[in-house]
């Protein structure tokens, strides 16, 4: 098969939402109905041995929340689907931000009964940045909510993009009862069932099949009626190019848990998703049909199966065809790897492949090579846009716990740090290493995967920063002067960079005033213009 017909399979997602969304489980019966799982049950359920979550990290299990972006590949009617289950909760939106510069579209997933939340409103910031296709999908319909009228008005307004519904809800709560598919005029009601895929689906051809009513009642069928006729009155019809263009959202609703609605969704999404779409570089733009392989690292997990303490790079095919055992250059490393067992992924089950196409994410195994961004490429130099840290909000100094487990502290900070959970500083005076997050309960992550991952302790001592701010300059002694002057608030990341650690918005805007030479940056997507001091 052609490069080219393998591109045109590809459709490459992310699910995204509030915590408490519904976002797993809506992951979980995507894989169902794609066949890639048998059953499916809850996060947190012990009870169904089958079950293929994606939440697989211990912590994940207890909290009953994602912290870490999953993986999944399946088929369905002929489509490779790539499926990324992304964080939902707020301290960990930054692993979130470098998801959605991997996939060509999202699912916005929204609970029917709170609507839009703090964290919606963000994670469509960074859609619109990135100009995603998003469909919205209104969850748990199967309980009590808002009027889904009131829901659409409210969604429109908040997060500045237009909705067409494709799917309707038929009642809600107690009396929800199925959804009717305007993109298809049919009508569906399944049976309930929280672990498998309804074996009956009744099929209604119109409004007015005679079936309809003797199905869910006058009541029901009038109101279906009133419904229709009003969305279609309000809402414009639905159009391709703007949702490309992401100007317009197809909303459907259902309840996860109880698989209404699914089918649709993932009917509809292979239909409409965007293929594989061209990638920005420093240098030019990407297209997905060029003959040569390139593709980007946009995350890093070590230890992905505990069993075995291995570091998996994550990595999104942009362009060519990636080969098995075949040399490819890493573009900041000036040096050609090969890679014996790449990976794809459902959850933590890993099926080593001989190749992969654009659009495609695949796992290599990776002995501290690979940092966030890196390029591999056929020998091409470039980088690809769009994949920066930020400068964190809080900032703690690691405390270490136990002195005989400082090397496996040490390596523990190293693997978890270039994973992208926190960014580390080090101040060369007294080799102290300062872990930034966005939020508290990373700290959390860190600590309980240093124990139980690495067999190191910390405890943390709070450092008061306002922001970490890269430095560069074209005037190589103005930055010596400063950081010979700021020398106890200057820390270096990673890269040997130096970074200032301004202690309030104060003292970064004189700062500013005071060496206009010296470019300050709250972000790391940037060239270095200088060797770091």
């Amino acid at each position: 098969m052609s490069t080219t017909s393998e591109i045109t399979k590809r459709r490459t997602f992310a699910i995204i939402s509030h915590p408490d969304a519904g976002k797993t489980t809506l992951t979980e019966k995507l894989l169902l109905f794609g066949g890639a799982i048998q059953t499916a049950g809850a996060v947190k359920s012990n009870k169904i041995k089958k079950t293929a979550t994606s939440d697989f990290m211990e912590i994940e299990k207890q909290r009953g929340i994602s912290v870490a972006t999953s993986v999944m590949v399946f088929d369905y009617k002929g489509v490779r689907v790539n499926l990324l289950d992304t964080p939902g909760h707020k301290d960990f939106a930054e692993d979130t931000y470098r998801t959605l510069t991997a996939v060509d579209s999202v699912i916005l997933v929204i609970d029917c009964a709170k609507g839009v939340e703090a964290q919606t409103e963000r994670l469509m910031e960074v859609c619109r940045m990135r100009n995603t296709p998003v469909i919205v999908f209104i969850n748990k319909m199967d309980r009590e909510g808002r009027d889904p009228f009131d829901l659409l008005e409210e969604i429109e307004e908040k997060l500045f993009i237009k909705l067409r519904p494709l799917a309707w809800p038929i009642g809600m709560g107690s009396t929800f009862k199925g959804v009717y598919n305007l993109h298809e005029k049919t009508l569906n009601l399944f049976q309930v069932s929280k672990t498998t895929i309804a074996k009956e689906k009744i099929s209604i051809n119109n409004l007015d099949d005679p079936a309809l009513v003797a199905e869910i009642g006058e009541r029901a069928t009038a109101s279906l009626k009133d419904d229709v006729e009003l969305i279609e009155g309000l809402f414009e019809p639905f159009d391709q190019g703007l949702y490309e263009d992401a100007l317009l959202a197809p909303v459907f609703f259902g309840s996860g848990v109880n698989n209404f609605g699914v089918q649709e969704l993932l009917d509809t999404f292979i239909e409409i998703a965007p293929k594989p779409a061209p990638r920005i570089t420093d240098k030019r733009e990407v297209l997905p049909t060029e003959d040569k392989f390139s593709g980007f690292v946009f995350k890093i997990h070590a230890n992905l199966d505990p069993r075995h303490r291995d570091r998996i790079a994550f990595l999104r095919v942009c362009s060519g065809v990636f080969e098995r055992n075949k040399f490819f250059h890493h573009v900041r490393l000036n040096k050609n790897f090969k890679f014996a067992n790449p990976y794809t992924f459902l959850a933590q089950d890993k099926t080593v492949i001989e190749e992969a196409y654009p659009g495609d994410v695949i796992g290599l195994y990776d002995t501290g090579n690979f940092k966030i961004g890196d390029t591999l490429s056929e020998g091409e130099n470039f980088f690809f846009k769009g994949i920066p840290s930020f400068s964190p909000e809080l900032f703690k100094e690691v405390v270490n716990a136990d002195p005989m487990k400082s090397k496996q502290l040490e390596k523990g900070l190293m693997q978890l740090t270039d994973e992208g959970v926190a960014q580390l500083f080090v101040q060369k005076i007294g080799n102290r290493k300062i872990i930034g997050t966005v939020g508290e309960l990373q700290f959390e992550v860190i600590q309980h995967r240093l124990l139980n991952e690495y067999g190191a302790s910390c405890n943390y001592h709070h450092m008061n920063y306002y922001k970490a701010c890269w430095l560069t300059t074209t005037d190589k002694k103005r930055l010596e002067e400063f950081i010979q002057r700021k020398s106890n608030q200057i820390l270096y990341d990673k890269d040997e960079n130096p970074v200032f650690m301004a202690d309030s918005e104060w003292t970064l805007r004189t700062q500013k005033d005071n060496f206009p030479e010296i470019t300050f940056h709250t972000t790391s997507e940037f060239k270095i213009a200088l060797p770091a001091v």
